[in-house]
């Protein structure tokens, strides 16, 4: 059974930083890509960040320049460091990771969600 468990949300200040990580396990498939996304209230839910198995980054607009995603050595893991953070990227984070189970066939699992608020 597939798990993904998420930890490092938190209340910061304004201008502050907080280290998201996403831990999976629980499947023989090969990772092809994780990803952070976020939901905040009344909103839709929106990509924060991606990264591939061949560590191929893209960034919302948004948090370019800010946010770094980055994977461990065993490529089990997912990070997201968020520096100046600004009250509008308070919202409810989540991890998603795909797994590749055949050629042209991927599966993927979510995060139970962590909230990070941006608030002085």
């Amino acid at each position: 059974q597939v798990q993904l468990v998420e930890s490092g949300g938190g209340l910061v200040q304004p201008g502050g930083s907080l280290r998201l990580s996403c831990a999976a396990s629980g499947s023989d498939f090969s990772i092809y890509a994780m990803a952070w996304y976020r939901q905040a209230p009344g909103k839709q839910r929106e990509l924060v960040a991606r990264i591939t198995n061949r560590d191929i980054t893209d960034y919302a607009d948004s948090v370019e320049g800010r946010f770094t995603i980055s994977r461990d050595n065993a490529k089990t893991a997912v990070y997201l460091q968020m520096n100046s953070l600004k009250p509008e990227d308070t919202a409810v984070y989540y991890c998603n990771v795909i797994f590749t189970l055949a050629i042209g066939k991927w599966e993927d699992y979510w995060g139970q969600g962590t909230q990070v608020t941006v608030s002085s």
